[in-house]
């Protein structure tokens, strides 16, 4: 089950201020010292994603989907992907497990603040989309097929899964201390269709990250 973020307007019609970033403690729902910088990094992290705003994945996502179709934006960060869903008549959900980035994505109109882990993703056939674009790289490897398989769960009927990840081998964590797991593009396509997936598209780059390293990364569209 999902937590909802309420937006509290003040009299002038503005928003507060973003709280003080909090300390998380999520136990076995996710590794606390990646959501801690997070939470502590939220401005730096949104100021970086502005870079993405105009990301040509998330066109083609959107062009994909019908106007007023129910859409997941899975670990949203601060909301620059479900904005843009939002202003294209989207019905948007994002869903974030650091209460400082659900609250920033909850601030653009349309957008439905959740406050939530991978775990908490349950239903059945209630999205058109899935937006998960570089969240489940900070999911254990042991764990990402049972994920997978609640994703599909959740989608409806011929439904997209957009899923970014960091490609390589192994999990580390980075100069932040943010735990990666890293996938090969075919171990992660075979991953997809094992869980009943089959392949839309794929697009390979790389790109600087949050901690000032350049990585190599992989998103695939995939059909329920």
């Amino acid at each position: 089950m999902f937590h909802k973020v309420e937006k509290h307007v003040r009299g002038d019609g503005s928003l507060p201020p973003l709280a003080k970033p909090s300390v998380i403690h999520m136990g076995t729902n996710g590794d606390s010292k990646t959501l801690n910088v997070y939470a502590s990094m939220a401005s730096e992290y949104a100021a970086m994603a502005k870079e993405y705003e105009n990301d040509p994945s998330l066109s083609d996502f959107i062009a994909r989907m019908k106007k007023g179709g129910h859409v997941l934006d899975l670990g949203c960060g601060p909301g620059w992907a479900a904005a843009r869903m939002a202003a294209a008549g989207l019905l948007v959900d994002a869903v974030d497990a650091v209460p400082e980035m659900v609250e920033m994505a909850a601030r653009f109109p349309g957008v439905r603040g959740r406050l939530g882990t991978f775990e908490d993703v349950s239903g059945c056939g209630l999205y058109e989309g899935i937006w998960a674009n570089f969240s489940l790289l900070h999911a254990s490897r042991p764990k990402l097929p049972h994920y997978l398989a609640k994703l599909r769960e959740a989608l409806k009927p011929a439904g997209l899964l957009h899923m970014g990840m960091k490609t390589g081998s192994g999990s580390k964590r980075d100069r932040l201390g943010r735990l990666y797991t890293y996938v090969a593009v075919n171990e992660l396509n075979e991953m997809l269709m094992q869980a009943g997936f089959s392949h839309e598209c794929t697009r390979t780059g790389s790109g600087k990250g949050l901690d000032g390293t350049t990585a190599p990364w992989v998103t695939i569209l995939s059909r329920r």
